[in-house]
């Protein structure tokens, strides 16, 4: 699930704050990563708090590919309505930003 901050950061109306949360198990290691971070599954962690991951990063605006790795396996956004297929044979979820 994600959640854009609409008042973006104060800094630069190019780029707008972007919550990504999702479910997993307590003890988990979950990362989300995509196009905005060159796909490093391991650049940004999400913290737990009672078994909701979250974290909240600067995204610029325009359209990013992402996809949550949690204990290594990479997972679709069950939130997200909107997904495309990749060059994995999988599907990454989409966020808009404008």
């Amino acid at each position: 699930m994600i959640k854009v901050n609409k008042k973006g950061d104060g800094k630069s109306m190019a780029s707008k704050k972007v919550r990504f949360e999702i479910q997993a198990e307590p003890g988990s290691e979950v990362y989300v990563t995509g196009t905005f971070n060159s796909w490093n599954p391991k650049q940004n962690r999400l913290k737990e708090k009672n078994g909701v991951y979250s974290a909240t990063l600067l995204l610029p605006k325009g359209r990013h590919e992402y996809k949550f790795v949690i204990n290594e396996v990479w997972c679709v956004d069950p939130k997200c309505q909107e997904w495309v297929p990749n060059n994995c044979g999988s599907l990454n979820s989409i966020i808009n930003l404008e």
